[in-house]
């Protein structure tokens, strides 16, 4: 008689793609959310091994799904772009997210960062920022070894990893890329790229004109020129009629000069 022996087996661990909570709490939330996201996108747009999200799951420990933060936005240096349902750090490398993001909202408040900030701190995130619309306040933070450090002035930070800059003004942040230009709604983004469509067709009606302007200027100079053409042949043709008149006088013993 055989035995028939069953191996054991370990179930596929789930990795959700959603956390079955929402991106933000308000539309303030979800407007600073977008702005950095997007911009951030168009910073590394040329670089191919910079993946930027938001608001997606990030899994740093292969075996458990139940270790994972959803950053408002992230930066991954090192890992291409591409389409996820979530970051699992054992299948990119296991390189984490260098710089997070994270817009307060009322839902949102201190003890929640502070648990985020643990949680950064112990999987390897380089920077984190913390937004507040609300009160117009920025928090930064750095990694030193394995801690994340406060950094003591916001105000005119510069990012070491992203090269971006942060002012805080009275009533809002800006925030700039290396090149100076700031960070933009889709709203802004939108108005700049009708404004550079604009501009675009005026110095395209400008260049139109000057070609038309160009073209009449060759046209009159053309018709001057056969005008002046037409004067010579006319000039030439009255001095070969005077020529022969004076030929045909002299063949009849006419002296022209004593007429």
């Amino acid at each position: 008689m055989v035995q028939q022996l069953t191996a054991e087996t370990t179930p596929d661990i789930i990795y959700p793609d959603s956390d079955g909570q929402p991106m933000a709490d308000n539309t303030k939330q979800f407007r600073w959310i977008v702005v950095i996201k997007e911009n951030l996108e168009i910073l590394f747009a040329n670089n191919d091994d910079v993946f930027v999200a938001g608001d997606l799951l990030w899994y740093p420990v292969q075996g458990n799904n139940t270790i994972r933060l959803a950053p408002d936005a992230m930066v991954v240096f090192g890992r291409p772009k591409g389409d996820r349902g979530s970051y699992r750090q054992w299948s990119e490398d296991n390189i984490p997210p260098q710089v997070v993001f994270e817009i307060l909202s009322p839902g949102n408040r201190a003890g929640k960062m502070l648990q985020k900030a643990i949680f950064y701190q112990r999987y390897g995130v380089e920077e984190y920022y913390i937004y507040d619309p609300d009160d117009v306040e920025l928090t930064g933070f750095i990694s030193y070894g394995d801690l994340l450090e406060p950094i003591e002035q916001m105000n005119g930070w510069v990012s070491p990893r992203l090269g971006i800059r942060f002012e805080l003004k009275e009533d809002t942040l800006e925030i700039y890329r290396p090149d100076e230009q700031k960070f933009l709604t889709p709203v802004e983004l939108d108005r700049l790229r009708e404004q550079e469509r604009q501009r675009a067709e005026q110095e395209r009606e400008r260049a139109e004109q000057e070609r038309e302007r160009a073209e009449q200027e060759r046209e009159r100079a053309e018709n001057a020129l056969a005008q002046l053409e037409q004067e010579k042949t006319l000039r030439e043709q009255e001095q070969q009629r005077y020529q022969a008149l004076i030929d045909k006088l002299r063949e009849q013993g006419i002296d022209p000069e004593r007429l």
